[in-house]
């Protein structure tokens, strides 16, 4: 039986290193250390000239710009910090990775937002924040789901940047309907006393960052920030794969 055991696992590690050199993407040969081939990091949707604030794809803006949403009513979190807009392939990827149980679709974007978080603070010099909070789902969601998808997401980012995962600061205390199809005002007013902080004590006078997977409106953040704010916090950063156009 040991010897069995040995055998086997030693075919799963040759066809573990077989498949790793093929791009998850278009199953090619990969021709970099990333599980996506160049050919296809090249045409990923990046995010280019965006909101300094909310990330909201800009065109041909400077540094700094901020749009006019935020310039008339300024968000209450500090940044977003996103490394693509949501468009094909992310979504596809992003929906099977949140709804349908294909975690391995989302992380393979992680390395991005690594790289995007990273690149950020150092071309602001900005410390990193001093926790990462996932945003947190309803527990009947979550079981219905099996699974927190900014949770799956934060665990890399938190351990590659060494910052501490806080599962417990930011809780969601009511069930509210999906955001999908919602006007702004009316994603505001789903989320009106969604989100909690049980321990403020805890997060006083902290910079603390909330990761999603996507960013759309921006309701959804910023009531997580006013939420945490309240509690005593002092700044929030929002973390996302993506950034709706």
């Amino acid at each position: 039986m040991q010897i069995r055991q040995v055998y086997i696992r030693s075919l799963f590690n040759q066809a573990l290193t077989v498949f790793s050199r093929h791009c998850q993407l278009c199953l090619g040969p990969s021709d970099s250390h990333s599980d996506i081939c160049s050919a296809c990091q090249a045409e990923l949707p990046w995010l280019g000239s965006h909101c300094a604030q909310c990330a909201l794809p800009l065109h041909d803006t400077s540094p700094g710009t901020l749009c006019g949403q935020c310039l008339q009513q300024p968000p209450a979190f500090r940044q977003v910090i996103a490394p693509f807009t949501y468009r094909f392939p992310l979504d596809s990827l992003i929906p099977a990775f949140k709804y349908h149980n294909q975690l391995a679709s989302g992380r393979l974007l992680v390395p991005a937002l690594i790289q995007a978080i990273q690149h950020h603070h150092n071309e602001y010099d900005q410390a990193l924040p001093e926790r990462l909070l996932p945003m947190p789902l309803h527990r009947q969601r979550q079981a219905q789901r099996g699974y927190n998808q900014a949770f799956e997401l934060a665990r890399p980012v938190a351990r590659a940047l060494g910052i501490q995962l806080d599962r417990h600061s930011l809780l969601r205390r009511q069930s509210t309907p999906a955001q999908q199809g919602l006007s702004a005002n009316e994603r505001r007013r789903n989320l009106q006393d969604a989100f909690h902080c049980p321990q403020p004590e805890q997060i006083h006078g902290l910079h603390l960052a909330v990761l999603d997977d996507v960013v759309t409106t921006g309701a959804t953040a910023n009531e997580v920030s006013r939420t945490l704010l309240k509690a005593g916090a002092a700044s929030i950063s929002i973390w996302a794969l993506a950034r709706t156009p």
